[in-house]
Parts: structure tokens; C-alpha cells; sequence
């Protein structure tokens, strides 16, 4: 029995060897294949790419690299296409620009022929889709009614439209909407068209234009006169980003700057402002080709290579709480009503504690220990806890001198209430507005 094991173990050794090397083999660049690869960038940069002396310097800086020798120790699928990525966009500048070794994917779609191949591929790309739920990743309703998108993706409206729909008509509520853009690669001019709509009134308004070079035409994108349930033109909007934001959703934050629709708040964006398309360039090689420019309405020139400069520029991770805070400030400081004023100031306190926390020494902290009617306030190990009757022990944090949160609990803070530097009472602050006072029993 043993002998049999030994055996199969060395076949299955034996087969294991011999698909390694296969693989190896299959992957594998010849200098044959190098050559047909660059001969097919050459004819699709110089067809198609968006400006065609670019094109032309791009096609003859590859061929006398390869002409040279530069590529001929590479015998890495993978490291050819992000070297040729590399040397193009080294002349061109366009980090849409870019070469993929995608075998798979190739032979994926060169094997649909039929129309039911067609359908099956088409619902494996919608199902795909589905699973990041066309890119719109968390909607909430953040504290003070200021309602929050992040948004990874400008999805195909023909499949993402109802899902857009029901998130913008969900924020239409807010008395202001945070849309993040910090993880959004781009995608669709017909999503951003979508979304854009909600933020206007009914008139169109009109939001970029494209020059197309291999149809030598131009179009233009307009917000729509009519869209599905509520809009939210009047909701004041703030957009984040990062160096990650990138293409669509670069557009997206450069029409609503130029037209002062929104505030951007976060980092300089990526800087790829050329629209396109994936080619296939060999069996095994694609391309994603830029065949197109934004031209905006009002700048009459687009974000490429600069990338969209927001309004107020920190760090990617500080962005959420900075324009949390900012929404916040704008809506207290255009109402005039004190409830209202509550409401917002409640979340603002948390954000602002949170950045910037308020450390009080033990001694400071020993005279607010004591008993106030049902509840009680403990000193333990130099952290001051709260407790109401039996119920749950909360750790306490200061965000003044003398007013607390409680961890773990965001609708309910005290406050304590002196007297000639003598505490004599605690004040129960809740997010609705409500407070209620039990003085002090010692």
C-alpha cells in the first residue's frame, strides 16, 4: 500500500512539474510578440489616440526602444505591458494611457460569437456589478439630518439608473449632502449626467463637452429637465476627494466647482481628463486608448495632468470630518432657529472633541464625583464613569471644562452645573433638545 502512495505522490509530483512549466512556457514573450505588440499600439495610437502628434511621438519612442534592445531581457507578460505603459505615458502624460497583459479577458470576448454568448457575458458584467451594487457603496444620514454618498463608481445608467435614482431621492431629505469621491475611479458621462440633475433646478444646465477624435465630432452633456422623484437643487453640497479620485469622477467635482454648485474639500485629484476606451492589440495584449477630451463650458480646458484643486485642501482620511463640520457651521449659521441650531451643534461637538480632545488632570476631574439623585458619578483609576439606578456603567469624556459624552452612547452628554466653584447639580443634555437637572445629594 505504501509503495502505491509513493507512487501516486511522484506522479502527482511529476504532473504538478510539468503544468508549472507549461504555464511558464505560456507565459513567456518572444521577441516576435514584443514586435507585434508595439506594431498594434503603433496603428491604434496613430488611428485613434486623442492628439494624433502625441500619438506619433508615442508610436516612435516604443519602436526605437525596441529597436535598441530595451525590451529584450523582458521575458515577463506583465512587466512588458507596465514597461510599454511606463515608456507611453512617459511621452504623453496620460495616465489613462495604459498596456495590459489580459489573455483571459481576450479570449473571453473573442470567444462570443453567438447572441446568447452575448447575453451571457452581458449578465456576467451586470451581476458583477450588482455585487459592488453599481459602486454606490454607503448612504446615510449622518447626525443634524446631512446626508452622505460614497460613491466608488460612475456605473452604465442603462443598469445603474434605478440604483442612482433611489440613493439621490433618498438624500433629497438632507439639509445637506456630502458626496464622496476619495475610492471613485471614474466611468460614465451619462451617470454624472444623472446625478448632476438632482443638484439642479428643471432648466438644463450645461455641463461639459467632448471632442472625439475618431469620429472628428464634439458633444455635449446637459443635466436632464426631467428626473424621478425629488431633486435637491437648493441642498448645499460638499464633494470629497483624494489623489485616488480619478477620470469621471474628476469631471464630476471640476462641472460642480466651476458652476459653484459644491465645495470640494480633500487632495488634488488624479488628473485624467481623456476619455476612451479598451482595444485589443494581440491575443493576449489590450490597450486602453484615450480617444476623447473634456472641454468644459466655462474654463474652456479641462483637468489633465493638473488634476481638480478643491476649495479646501487636507488630507484624504481628514476630509469626511472637515466637511462634516463645515455643512454643519453653514446650517447653523443660516438658521434662526434655536432648536434647529441644537440639532446641528449636537454632531459638531463630537467631530470637533474628536480631532481635538480635551484632557482634564484627576484633580480637576475629583469634583464631579458624587451622587446626584438617581445618578451617580464614580472617579475610578483617574476616568470619571457614569450610572443611572442599576443601569449601564459609562465611561466619561470631556469636551469642556465641565460638560462630558458618554462612550458608547451618542444621543445622551451631561453637563454639571457650579455654584461659587462648587458643583451642585447635573444636567442631562439629549440630541433632541429635551434637559432635565438632578442636583446633588453630597
Amino acid at each position: 500500500m505504501k509503495i502505491y502512495n509513493s507512487i501516486t505522490l511522484a506522479i502527482v509530483a511529476l504532473l504538478l512539474l510539468f503544468t508549472t512549466k507549461l504555464k511558464a512556457q505560456e507565459q513567456t514573450l518572444t521577441i516576435n510578440e514584443q514586435q507585434m505588440v508595439i506594431d498594434s499600439i503603433e496603428k491604434k495610437l496613430n488611428a485613434n489616440y486623442v492628439f494624433p502628434e502625441v500619438a506619433a511621438k508615442m508610436a516612435a519612442s516604443i519602436k526605437d526602444k525596441l529597436a535598441k534592445g530595451d525590451y529584450k531581457s523582458i521575458k515577463d507578460p506583465h512587466q512588458f505591458a507596465s514597461t510599454l505603459t511606463t515608456d507611453l505615458q512617459a511621452v504623453s502624460k496620460d495616465k489613462h494611457l495604459r498596456v495590459s497583459f489580459a489573455p483571459e479577458q481576450i479570449a473571453e470576448q473573442q470567444q462570443t460569437v453567438t447572441p446568447e454568448d452575448s447575453i451571457a457575458f452581458l449578465n456576467r458584467y451586470i451581476n458583477s456589478m450588482k455585487r459592488d451594487n453599481f459602486g454606490f457603496k454607503e448612504l446615510k444620514i449622518m447626525s443634524g439630518n446631512i446626508g452622505y454618498l460614497d460613491l466608488r463608481s460612475f456605473s452604465n445608467v442603462e443598469f445603474a439608473g434605478p440604483t442612482a435614482v433611489a440613493a439621490m431621492n433618498f438624500l433629497s431629505n438632507s439639509d445637506a449632502i456630502i458626496i464622496d469621491l476619495r475610492k471613485n475611479g471614474g466611468g460614465s458621462p451619462q451617470m454624472i449626467q444623472l446625478i448632476s440633475s438632482y443638484l439642479f433646478d428643471s432648466e438644463p444646465v450645461h455641463l461639459n463637452n467632448f471632442y472625439w477624435r475618431p469620429a472628428d465630432s464634439n458633444t455635449q452633456t446637459w443635466t436632464l429637465p426631467h428626473v424621478s422623484g425629488t431633486r435637491s437643487a437648493k441642498t448645499p453640497v460638499f464633494v470629497l476627494t483624494s489623489g485616488g479620485t480619478f477620470s469621471a469622477a474628476e469631471e464630476f467635482s471640476y462641472n460642480l466647482k466651476n458652476l459653484k454648485r459644491a465645495t470640494l474639500i480633500g487632495e488634488t485629484t488624479g488628473g485624467g481628463a481623456h476619455p476612451g476606451g479598451t482595444d485589443i492589440l494581440t491575443d493576449r495584449f489590450t490597450i486602453w486608448l484615450p480617444t476623447g477630451r473634456a472641454i468644459n463650458p466655462i474654463t474652456n480646458t479641462n483637468w489633465e495632468g493638473t488634476g481638480v484643486k478643491p476649495h479646501i485642501e487636507v488630507p484624504a482620511d481628514k476630509a469626511l470630518d472637515v466637511a462634516y463640520s463645515k455643512a454643519l457651521e453653514m446650517l447653523m449659521e443660516k438658521s434662526d432657529d434655536e432648536e434647529m441650531k441644537a440639532l446641528y451643534q449636537w454632531p459638531l461637538a463630537e467631530i470637533k472633541v474628536k480631532n481635538n480632545p480635551v484632557k482634564l488632570e484627576v484633580s480637576s476631574l475629583k469634583k464631579f464625583a458624587g451622587t446626584y439623585g438617581p445618578r451617580k458619578v464614580t472617579l475610578e483609576n483617574g476616568v470619571l464613569f457614569y450610572q443611572r439606578d442599576q443601569g449601564t456603567k459609562y465611561e466619561l469624556y470631556p469636551f469642556s471644562d465641565h460638560e462630558f459624552m458618554l462612550k458608547g452612547l451618542k444621543t445622551f452628554r451631561i453637563r454639571f452645573l457650579s455654584e461659587n466653584n462648587k458643583v451642585v447639580a447635573l444636567q442631562g443634555l439629549y440630541d433632541n433638545g429635551y434637559t432635565d437637572k438632578n442636583l446633588r445629594d453630597n
